[in-house]
């Protein structure tokens, strides 16, 4: 419940400070004063949208600030989920919005995403304006007010989870079946590549290696003379001899000194080191040079391959071997899952069916549970709309169900059908109904929903829109019964027989200054009520009549049970 209201900066108001009570409390003003501004404030709370344009002239960000007393309502788990501090049951919601247009917000001083200010916001409080009688044209609104008479928390849960899943399975399905349809339509073209890919038989290295074979191939004739060159150097029997032959007779001679020079054999043994290693390497060459031949037919034969695999890779737009093969790879994994789409697309479909009636059976379940309340529902609404000026209202719940079209709220389609008067069809509320009667409609809806969950705190704004005396003062009392109840209603009323009923009185009102108009709400003694209610009575000029009626209405709902 709200225990202080701070505003500062915010439209006309530039400091604000007033504290509430439990139970029925009222706001009175003359139209314009600013009691909007207040119900907008309220709004900054529960997460609607900032506009700069409603801070005050020259101030540079507007504060609204609410205390509230959250001890009974079961909201420890919330703050402890979210890591805030919680204090004795004392919540404090703070936004803050600049003149930039920047917001934040505050939970217990802790900073806050919207989001979470949204979350408890709508829980403690909730403002139920003039617009949102539209609301009864709406079948999600239908929907939810049964679901949370019949308390259908935990079975909507399992359902929206269970939804999801059978959602996800027929994504999954249209996404495979529209797969396979491309996929066929680009079978031949897929199939054709890898053919030609598969039917080179390329390896890992081939191209580096057959590029060395064509270099070799086509200069066979110079590699071939460079190395008998080098060989006959090395070994040949002409007139200069060969290096081996000097070689060998350096060796020769040096042994021969070695017995009046020691130092010759260490030499000896060294150039003879040199003399194994040249032999090997001359071997070497004429070995080489055996096995280079000039072959045109090879080296055609290379030409054809190596084409062969440029062509691949100009045509795929690749650069290696490695990458056509990567290619072949990957096309070979398409045409398995063609080839396998069938069984894959089957296996989805399973999976849908089988999610689609689990999701049924709790639709079902939903819609079961939804009749039940509907009944309820019309009974309850019927008792509160008859002192309400209607004793012959007809109101239908309408639960239709349709298992094979399931939707986010499981497979009803609600409405609420009215009537006032005895003969006549039903119709759906909204389009049958008065604004007065929506107005009482709504109010009782209200108050069902109110003794179903907890609402610590519930705003009307001008919900008395087109009634008048005692149907008015009927309104007034079921308003006052919901604050009974452990439970804190504020009503903005521009009737008197509804604001004789409040148990707290607060009159908004406007001062002109030298430089501003400025909105102010103060609460109202009981000789004040009076005179206030003797205005809304008679107008600006006070007449004893008025004043004796107003006290007599006042002191009349303070007798009232």
């Amino acid at each position: 419940m709200i225990r202080h209201l701070h505003i500062e900066n915010y439209a006309l108001i530039e400091h604000l400070d007033i504290d509430f009570h439990p139970g029925f409390s009222v706001i009175t003003g003359e139209t314009g004063a600013g009691k909007s501004i207040i119900i907008g404030a309220i709004g900054l709370l529960t997460g609607q949208r900032a506009d700069s344009r409603t801070i005050k002239a020259g101030a540079k960000r507007c504060v609204v600030e609410i205390e509230l007393d959250v001890a009974d309502y079961g909201m420890q788990p919330f703050f402890d989920d979210n890591d805030l501090d919680y204090d004795d049951g004392c919540c404090i919601i703070r936004r803050e919005v600049t003149a930039a247009g920047k917001s934040r917000a505050f939970i217990n001083d802790t900073p806050v995403p919207l989001s979470l200010l949204k979350e408890i916001g709508e829980t403690l409080i909730d403002v139920h304006s003039q617009h949102k009688n539209l609301l009864l044209g709406k079948e999600d609104f239908q929907i939810s007010t049964l679901d949370l008479l019949a308390g259908n928390d935990k079975l909507l849960a399992d359902y929206k989870k269970a939804y999801s899943v059978l959602r996800q399975a027929e994504k999954n399905l249209e996404e495979a079946l529209a797969m396979a349809k491309q996929s066929k339509e680009e079978e031949d073209y897929i199939r054709f590549q890898y053919d030609q890919i598969a039917e080179a038989a390329l390896q890992e290295n081939e191209q580096e290696d057959l590029e060395d074979e064509m270099e070799t191939l086509e200069h066979a004739e110079d590699i071939k003379t460079a190395l008998f060159s080098a060989a006959r150097i090395m070994q040949s029997d002409g007139e200069t001899g060969d290096v081996l032959s000097m070689l060998r007779q350096g060796i020769h001679e040096l042994r021969a000194i070695s017995g009046v020079y020691q130092q010759a054999d260490m030499i000896a043994e060294r150039m003879d080191s040199c003399y194994i290693e040249l032999k090997d390497v001359a071997a070497d060459l004429e070995d080489k040079a055996d096995g280079v031949e000039y072959n045109p037919q090879r080296q055609e034969q290379v030409s054809e391959r190596l084409n062969t695999i440029y062509s691949l890779e100009k045509k795929h737009g690749v650069e290696t071997v490695g990458q056509l093969l990567e290619l072949q790879h990957q096309l070979e994994k398409k045409l398995a899952l063609i080839d396998g789409s069938d069984d894959h697309i089957k296996e989805l479909s399973q999976e849908v069916d089988d999610s689609r009636k689990t999701a049924t059976a709790l639709a079902l379940k939903l819609s079961a549970s939804r009749n039940k309340a509907a009944v309820a529902m019309e009974k309850e609404m019927k008792a509160k709309l008859l002192p309400l000026g209607m004793p012959n209202v007809q109101f239908c719940c309408e639960v239709v169900a349709d298992e094979k079209t399931l939707t986010a709220n499981g497979c009803d389609q609600v409405q609420f059908l009215f009537n006032a008067n005895k003969s006549g069809l039903l119709k759906p509320v909204s389009q049958v109904a008065s604004g007065g009667e929506i107005a009482r409609v709504m109010l009782a809806i209200k108050a069902l929903i109110a003794g179903a969950v907890k609402l610590p705190t519930i705003i009307f704004d001008e919900i008395d829109t087109g009634v008048s005396g005692k149907v008015a003062e009927k309104m007034a009392l079921m308003m006052r019964e919901m604050g009974n109840q452990k439970r804190q209603v504020i009503s903005i009323t521009h009737l008197p027989q509804i604001a004789a009923h409040g148990q707290h009185h607060y009159k908004v009102y406007k001062e002109d200054t030298d430089d501003a108009t400025l909105s102010h709400i103060v609460p109202l003694s009981y000789e004040q009520r009076v005179e206030e209610l003797a205005h809304m009575l008679s107008g600006e000029d006070l007449t004893q009549a008025a004043m004796d009626n107003a006290k007599a209405l006042i002191d009349g709902g303070a007798s009232e049970t």
